[in-house]
């Protein structure tokens, strides 16, 4: 048996209740290796009140994008 049987086994065992927890854990892990996302990961939560243009500038984008204004990221990286 290797280390990654090991690991899937210990997994099954872990209650249910722990298992987001252990699923957090192991994307830490995973990701470790990537310092943009592990600053983005470990990032404070915004605490600052939303403002009056943030909150018309998200109800446009939810509009545009019930209208099927979008852009695919591959479009955006192709400058459109």
């Amino acid at each position: 048996m290797t280390t990654r049987d090991d690991a899937h086994k210990i997994l099954d065992q872990i209650p249910e209740s722990e298992v987001h927890t252990a699923v957090r854990f192991l994307e830490y892990l995973r990701n470790s290796g990537e310092p943009v996302l592990a600053s983005l990961l470990n990032a404070p939560e915004d605490d600052e009140p939303e403002t009056f243009e943030e909150r018309k500038a998200v109800e446009e984008g939810k509009k545009d994008f019930g209208a099927g204004r979008t852009y695919t990221a591959k479009e955006i990286l192709e400058g459109l």
